[in-house]
Parts: structure tokens; C-alpha cells; sequence
């Protein structure tokens, strides 16, 4: 039987599983239907279904690989697969942006020296998405809408809501170089070592008292020592050496816990 003339292009889509959470649960088999208009590109197609771009990694159409700007035809098979691990990221040194939601990922990042920028107010999406573009961040996010931004220069959507957990994943996929200790969690300066007579305007009486080791912020000043939080924040550390740098010999020594002043 002939097609009606100008009927819209029909695909058979295969989305791999670990793409199926961006898709409504009867485009979470092994293939599904799809019509398209016949002049949208395969990338406009594949975020038409809720999956952002940036979560994409190849694309093949009856088997061969195609760029996102590809208009697909009649009768294909296409199927989308998720970005490589670890994904690397061309162009710039490793560094990233986070938006207002993700605070406690974004200190934990600094923790371990991981250059990461985060706004504790809402400066807007078409904001975050010009800072990413201008400063060549990976700028992380769970919001799809922010992820779909032309301007962005690279992104990454953030697939829980839990901080371990999100730390892993960041870690899993980027594979950024560790540097513990090195970071300031409130503004991302880089730490220097102090010593006690420096800083002493900057902690309470207390603290001068009681530690001996201390670091400061070459940024805004504040002021680390090794005080309370510092053995959770220690384990922080060596659970993610421990899975993600096993051979980078990096270690704790000399690390201060931000207790900040």
C-alpha cells in the first residue's frame, strides 16, 4: 500500500537505558515510533522527545554515525546513546559552574580542589548560560530547560538530588585531577598556608588557643583550621581518592578543615 503523498517521515528510534529517565514510559522499550516534520535536525528531534544534548554522545542512523545537525528521512533506524565515561572535555582546563540549587555539591567540589564557580542567588538562566560561554565552564544543572541553551559552552544534566551521590557522578564522568585542601568552599580562592600571628584579627580567642595550623583564603580572607568538621570532612576526601584517584598518590597531608572564620 503507497504512503499519502506528503505523509510526515516516520523513524524507528532504539534510546539507550541509561537515557530512558528524560523519556515518558512508552519510549522506554527497545525501540519506538516516532513521525517527524521532515525537516528538523536529529538533534532538534532527540531534544523534541526531553533528553538534552548534552547528555547524548553518538548518534547513528541505520548504523552509521551522524552529526546532531542531520535531517533524518523516511524510514530510518536512529539510535541515541549516552555520552562516553569519563567524557572529556576539549579546549580549556576542566572547570565548571553550578546553579543556585546545587550549593552543597558545589562545596564539596572545592573541598577537593576542583574549580568550581557557583552564585548563591539566582542570576537567571540566560546569566548562568553567558558565564559558561564567556568562561568556558561545564556548567552543571538538573534543570533541562537551562541545559537546552544554545549559548552554553558545554553542560551536564546532574541526575540526583542527593549530594553524595551527585559528587560521584561528577567525578565518574569528568574525571577531574584532584587537589584536596587547596580550595576555598565559600568563593573558590585558592588556600595559602598562615600562620597564627597573621590571622589572629580574623579567629576567636579560642581558636588561637587551641590549633597551631592554619590556612587562608587569597581571594576573601577567610581563615581554615583543622576544627570540628573536619574528620567528616576528611572522610569526604578520602572516599572519593579512594574511587576516583587510586593511583594519583594524592593524599590529606596538611589539609585544613574549613572551619572558616
Amino acid at each position: 500500500m503507497l504512503a499519502p503523498v506528503n505523509a510526515p517521515p516516520h523513524l524507528q528510534v532504539k534510546l539507550d537505558p541509561a537515557l530512558h529517565r528524560f523519556v515518558t514510559p512508552d519510549r522506554r522499550g527497545a525501540s519506538f515510533p516516532l513521525a517527524t516534520d521532515g525537516t528538523s535536525s536529529l538533534g532538534h528531534v532527540v531534544e523534541s522527545l526531553g533528553v538534552p544534548l548534552t547528555e547524548v554522545g553518538e548518534l547513528l542512523v541505520d548504523g552509521d554515525p551522524v552529526a546532531t545537525a542531520h535531517v533524518p528521512t523516511d524510514g530510518r533506524t536512529v539510535e541515541v546513546r549516552p555520552v562516553r565515561r569519563p567524557q572529556r572535555v576539549p579546549g580549556a582546563p576542566l572547570r565548571f559552574l553550578l546553579d543556585v540549587h546545587l550549593g552543597t555539591l558545589a562545596r564539596r567540589m572545592r573541598l577537593l580542589g576542583i574549580d568550581t564557580a557557583y552564585e548563591n542567588e539566582d542570576i537567571g538562566d540566560a546569566a548562568l548560560a553567558t558565564r559558561s560561554a564567556s568562561e568556558r565552564r561545564v556548567l552543571l544543572s538538573r534543570d533541562r530547560g537551562l541545559l537546552r541553551r544554545r549559548e552554553l559552552w558545554a553542560g551536564a544534566y546532574v541526575y540526583s538530588d542527593r549530594p553524595d551521590e551527585q559528587l560521584r557522578d561528577v567525578l565518574g564522568r569528568f574525571a577531574p585531577h584532584l587537589a584536596p585542601w587547596t580550595r576555598c568552599s565559600a568563593c573558590n580562592g585558592l588556600l595559602a598556608e598562615a600562620d597564627k600571628e597573621s590571622v589572629g584579627e580574623h579567629i576567636e580567642h579560642g581558636t588561637r588557643r587551641t590549633y597551631d595550623v592554619f590556612a587562608q583564603c587569597v581571594s576573601c580572607r577567610r581563615v581554615y583550621w583543622r576544627g570540628a568538621h573536619h574528620a567528616r570532612l576528611e572522610a569526604i576526601v578520602e572516599a572519593a581518592l579512594r574511587e576516583f584517584a587510586p593511583a594519583a598518590g594524592q593524599g590529606t597531608d596538611g589539609g585544613q578543615g574549613p572551619e572558616g572564620g
